[in-house]
């Protein structure tokens, strides 16, 4: 049983900073703003950011709730992170 722990611990060490290290990459292009574009809230500011990919584009929420707004209305949250943030 022992055995088991430790073979399944090994791989748990091996898996979870892969895991880590590809929610940090992004293959679209870098958020460009400070806060987040649903709330306006400073990103950072409720913890780490929810960050995604839409379309090519990084995505950084200032948390997972503001997820549902921004797919209400993804291509105009889009295009405002596009031009920056300017409405």
């Amino acid at each position: 049983m022992k055995r088991r722990q430790l073979i399944a611990a090994a791989l748990l060490a091996a898996i979870v900073p892969a895991c880590t290290e590809a929610e940090e990459k992004s293959a679209g292009k870098p958020y460009p703003l400070e806060t987040c574009i649903i709330s306006g809230e400073e990103l950072g500011s409720m913890g780490k950011p929810f960050v995604f990919d839409y379309k090519g584009q990084e995505v950084k929420l200032c948390c997972k709730a503001c997820k549902s707004k921004f797919d209400n209305d993804a291509d105009t949250h889009l295009k405002k992170i596009q031009e920056g943030g300017r409405k």
